[in-house]
């Protein structure tokens, strides 16, 4: 398509526009990690980095960071196992109903969130606490892996249909069972899907908020969480902005390495 110069300056425009929107807050936000002044006074009178070595000694940064590592593998596990059963049935079986148990494991993601925590939150209430288990921890990591499992399953449903047959019937044609066929030429050649679907559910269950509250209880307080209770107190402004900084950071390098390992696969 050939396109005027003034379209395509008008593009460029809009592009540039729409990608400021997007990045100067978040590059605000690191900036004003550094800023010395404590109101953050615009433009900043002076850098410091006090305010991370703050942030790394507060006792409640600390066990929020650890809690979302622990939410984030655990769904991450779970999503890596039930996403991979859940494209391989898809891909590679044809059964009534098919289309509709798509729809059922995409649907989660396509939900609003405040929709998915009031449901999972009856879920939990009705079905787990007549046998003494309450919300926290394990519930927040059954909830990130509903949406989870999304990620996981596209990145390997593509890669199925990508690959084809023809190397796993050669494999069994050469007398290799159904174990040793998987392990020797299906995994290896869908080890980068797992590896891509595994960095984006880490990264999206990782600052998740709107699901956790509903499921997180009174005993368990992740990362947005805490930014989220500390945002409007004066006192740790700057640590939720080191916090937030560093949220974009964590959040940042699993998507850019998913991306990198999908994109270097397909070129294959």
């Amino acid at each position: 398509m050939n396109l005027s110069r003034t379209a395509r300056l008008a593009l460029r425009l809009a592009l540039a526009l729409g990608l400021g929107v997007i990045y100067v807050p978040l590059a605000i936000v690191l900036l004003n990690s550094f800023n010395a002044d404590r109101t953050f006074a615009w433009p900043p009178t002076g850098f410091t980095t006090r305010w991370w070595s703050t942030a790394w000694n507060s006792s409640g940064v600390r066990d929020a960071l650890w809690t979302s590592i622990q939410a984030a593998a655990g769904a991450t596990a779970i999503a890596l196992v039930l996403g991979t059963m859940a494209a391989f049935a898809v891909q590679r079986y044809r059964f009534f109903g098919r289309d509709g148990v798509s729809l059922l494991i995409v649907l989660p993601i396509a939900l609003p969130g405040i929709v998915t925590g009031i449901a999972l939150n009856n879920a939990f209430r009705t079905a787990l606490e007549p046998f003494g288990v309450g919300l926290g921890l394990f519930t927040v990591i059954v909830g990130h892996a509903t949406f989870c499992v999304v990620t996981v399953h596209n990145n390997v449903l593509a890669r199925l249909r990508r690959m084809g047959l023809n190397l796993e019937e050669a494999s069994a044609d050469l007398g290799a069972d159904t174990f040793t066929t998987f392990r020797l030429v299906t995994f290896p050649m869908m080890r980068s899907a797992l590896l891509a679907g595994g960095l984006l559910a880490f990264a999206l269950s990782f600052d998740e908020i709107i699901v956790t509250t509903f499921t997180a209880g009174a005993g368990v307080k992740t990362l947005p969480i805490w930014i989220f209770e500390n945002l409007f107190r004066p006192n740790q402004a700057p640590v939720v902005n080191v916090v937030a900084a560093a949220l974009i950071v964590f959040s940042v390098v699993p998507i850019y390495l998913a991306q990198r390992l999908s994109g270097s696969t397909s070129t294959h």
